[in-house]
């Protein structure tokens, strides 16, 4: 399982660092000693997204060199902001998404980061951004909508780097990334040129020291004469980082100009689970960017991470659910997302859950996998009853209900009067998932309708 695991981990954001999946080569990724007190995890893990222009916001709060810049909500703010700035600009689409040099828009404009040589130029820029939709490699054909604009200044340098701090479950704190090469896809970098990314674990009890920092500027490059200015730039993001919670910050480029070095872009994600102590960050959130499924799952107060399956996968517990994600993919089917009802859920969480699956078109079948023990199973058995005639569910259902309130759950269910697929045994319970959604998915090809439910002299085996 440990190939599916991996990818399952990759495939929906959860942190797997780059250096357990490359060999260490002389000066470059090193590859963390695995042992018995230390084995890299695969959890979920969610975190906050925040536009660009809060992130250079809170990079001028930390001293850090940046263009100077202005957010616009409408073309005439940016011709405005690309006047107070001298005219030639770079205008750059507020949308939380990467690719953003490498998008269209749906207006025809190519590329979400343009360069404006006056502000009649950046007027003409954003009018074809703003409002618009724009498409990446990272949103899908339904693209991210645009609805504000970054203008800074241009600024001409000698050399660009990549830089990032970020939170990594293998090496258990925070660790330092760089690359000589900046302003690129860093994954296209570490693809193509594996040796010239840079990793050095921090320790996390000291922070990140001048002389470590100096270290990594003259391994990517920095010029003798800039050393010391791109250490202190990296102290600072560290700082940063640590004071309000991150779990990365990325700076893509960070240029360097005779003795200067400049931070030009900005990403940067915070933990959910420190909202609440980071108010004001977390209330930058732009929910309308973030997938509705998430949104959706947020206020329902459930563990939720979308993926691109068609099983929908409601369990209770993350060893439980990765488990039974395992077992989908196992089988030849894709789940369609990570959901955790928790410990102690009610009906009331499993029937907003089930909303969750309605609302997402691509889920064929859903999978309820439910070891009882504080979470009780005719608690959950209410919940898919309840939702099934008020959703007025037409997705076939596999439930399988093990633990305490195990038979209340079995009376529940077979006196609700609705086709459920019960079964006992995960393995089967897994099986019958993938099946089910590959019929359903067959029939859907050549558009056709499907009503799949057992034969009534069959009882719920639950």
């Amino acid at each position: 399982m440990a190939s599916s695991r991996c990818r399952f981990a990759l495939s929906y954001g959860l942190k797997v660092s780059r250096a357990l999946l490359s060999p260490s080569r002389g000066g470059g990724i090193h590859k963390p000693k695995c042992g018995p007190f230390f084995t890299p995890t695969f959890q979920p893990s969610r975190s906050l997204s925040v536009h660009e222009y809060y992130s250079m916001q809170l990079l001028k709060e930390y001293g850090l060199n940046v263009p100077r810049g202005n957010v616009a909500q409408t073309p005439e703010e940016a011709a405005e902001i690309a006047r107070t700035l001298g005219g030639d600009v770079v205008v750059k689409a507020q949308v939380l998404a990467g690719g953003r040099g490498k998008g269209h828009f749906t207006s025809g404009l190519q590329g979400g980061v343009q360069r404006a040589k006056s502000p009649q130029e950046a007027l003409s820029v954003a009018k074809q951004m703003i409002g618009s939709t724009l498409i990446t490699h990272q949103t899908g054909k339904e693209g991210r909508t645009c609805k504000k604009v970054l203008v800074c200044e241009r600024k001409t340098f000698d050399n660009e780097f990549y830089f990032a701090l970020l939170m990594d479950r293998a090496f258990r704190g925070p660790v330092m990334v760089a690359s000589m090469f900046g302003g690129v896809n860093i994954e296209e970098v570490f693809k193509s040129s594996p040796d010239s990314i840079y990793t050095d674990p921090i320790d996390i009890t000291k922070g990140l020291q001048k002389e470590q920092a100096k270290l990594m500027a003259r391994r990517v490059g920095f010029g003798p004469r800039s050393i010391e200015a791109a250490a202190d730039q990296m102290v600072r993001l560290y700082k940063l980082m640590i004071d309000k919670d991150a779990t990365l910050v990325e700076i893509n480029p960070m240029v360097q100009d005779e003795e200067r070095v400049m931070c030009m872009d900005a990403k940067i994600n915070f933990d959910d689970n420190a909202e609440y102590r980071q108010k004001e960050i977390f209330g930058w959130r732009d929910w309308s960017q973030e997938d509705p499924r998430d949104v959706a799952a947020a206020s329902a107060g459930v563990n939720y991470i979308g993926l691109t399956g068609t099983i929908g996968c409601l369990v209770n517990g993350a060893g439980l659910a990765m488990a039974t994600m395992d077992l989908i993919q196992l089988y030849g089917g894709e789940p369609a997302n990570f959901l955790d009802i928790g410990g102690g859920a009610t009906s009331k969480e499993v029937v907003k859950s089930f909303r969750i699956f309605n609302s997402d078109h691509n889920v064929s079948a859903i999978f309820v996998n439910i070891f009882g023990g504080i979470t009780h199973c005719d608690e959950v058995a209410k919940g898919i009853i309840a939702a099934t005639k008020e959703l007025q569910m037409k997705t076939p259902i596999v439930v399988r209900l093990q633990g305490n309130k195990q038979k209340e759950a079995k009376d529940l269910i077979n006196s609700s009067g609705l086709q459920l697929i019960a079964e006992e045994d995960l393995d089967k319970a897994a099986k019958s998932a993938v099946n089910v959604a590959r019929i359903v998915n067959l029939a859907q090809e050549v558009s056709l309708n499907v009503d799949i439910s057992r034969p009534k002299r069959e009882q719920s085996s639950v």
